[in-house]
């Protein structure tokens, strides 16, 4: 009987035929889709679209994000067994429709052109009527992803986990590609409301942060991240919402594959619950950046960022479920 169910295991990440359920196949073999779903560029059926940006060359210090996308796929296969923890019950891989929808492709010695290309993914993922989830890749590439939603959505409410708030001035905005100048450019061009927009995990200093609220790390350690969460989900209101989740808003402790660690972030457990209360927000999409697999040979950056991924798809798709 064992022998006949292991022959009945095809790799459904190539043979799917029903874009929703659960898997039981062996989470150590098999193509690496993100949650063992379907490789497909067909989004007719579609509800959520995960798909990545292996783009990282706007970092300050360490690279190795480039690998991002293919090490959060691999530690998300541990997740396709059951429904995710914490969500009530809700199951979105049984309940969405899901695909992987692959890396974006570029040529990575047309750098320039990045943005651009990055720009005309997302919006073709859109125009499906599909929610994209991004796997990156550097913070840069969430200046191009904005500007998509925003011309599908208007304005957007931005929630950024992050150790820096990325808003350093450039002197003409949106000329450089740098992970550390992207939402000063996207404040500029109006992409989002920074008067609907927080920081959550902020430890590093910026002068001015262009009116976006700031809920630092120690804010998060000191009142605990249900009141984070409360807080944060009262500044969005009902605007249509983006959330980018920098791995670095977490301590290095928990994600010590990264470019640009800043010690006293946040923990795996407060993200988690962080990420949990602010189900009802009008998520419209989301990303887990600055995933570097080359300084964590555990691992362990790469399982928290596809929990992060999951989360943001537990997340668009309770508000539709209620």
């Amino acid at each position: 009987m064992a022998l006949q169910e292991a022959k009945n295991q095809v790799d459904r990440a190539l043979t799917r035929d029903d874009l929703r359920g659960l898997d039981h196949e062996n989470a150590f073999g098999g193509v690496t889709s993100f949650l063992r779903r379907c490789y497909s560029k067909d989004l007719g059926a579609a509800d959520l679209a995960i798909t990545g940006i292996p783009f990282d060359q706007a970092v300050t210090n360490r690279p190795g994000a480039r690998f991002g996308p293919r090490a959060i796929r691999e530690a998300s296969a541990l997740q396709t067994f059951d429904p995710p923890y914490g969500w009530g019950g809700f199951s979105p891989l049984e309940e969405l429709a899901i695909v992987d929808y692959g890396d974006m492709a570029f040529d990575y010695a047309q750098t320039a052109g990045v943005p651009a290309l990055i720009q005309a993914h997302i919006t073709g993922i859109l125009a499906s009527a599909t929610a994209p989830v991004t796997l990156g890749g550097d913070h840069s590439i969430t200046l191009p992803i904005l500007r998509a939603f925003a011309r599908c959505f208007g304005p957007m409410a931005l929630i950024q986990v992050d150790a820096h708030t990325d808003t350093w001035p450039e002197c003409a905005p949106g000329a450089r590609i740098d992970h550390g100048t992207f939402l000063y450019t996207a404040v500029k061009e109006g992409l989002i409301d920074p008067a609907q927009s927080a920081h959550v995990g902020i430890r590093t200093v910026v002068a001015d942060n262009l009116g976006i609220t700031i809920l630092d790390a120690r804010a998060v350690h000191e009142q605990g991240p249900a009141a984070i969460a409360a807080r944060v989900r009262q500044i969005v209101g009902a605007a249509p919402v983006y959330l980018s989740f920098d791995i670095d808003g977490l301590d290095p402790a928990f994600a010590p594959g990264t470019g640009t660690p800043v010690w006293g972030g946040l923990t795996s457990g407060q993200a988690a619950i962080f990420l949990r209360d602010l189900a009802g927000i009008d998520l419209k999409g989301g990303d887990v950046v600055e995933v570097s697999p080359p300084y964590d040979p555990s691992g362990i950056t790469a399982v928290a960022a596809a929990h992060v991924a999951m989360e943001l798809m537990c997340l668009w798709g309770w508000l539709r479920r209620s």
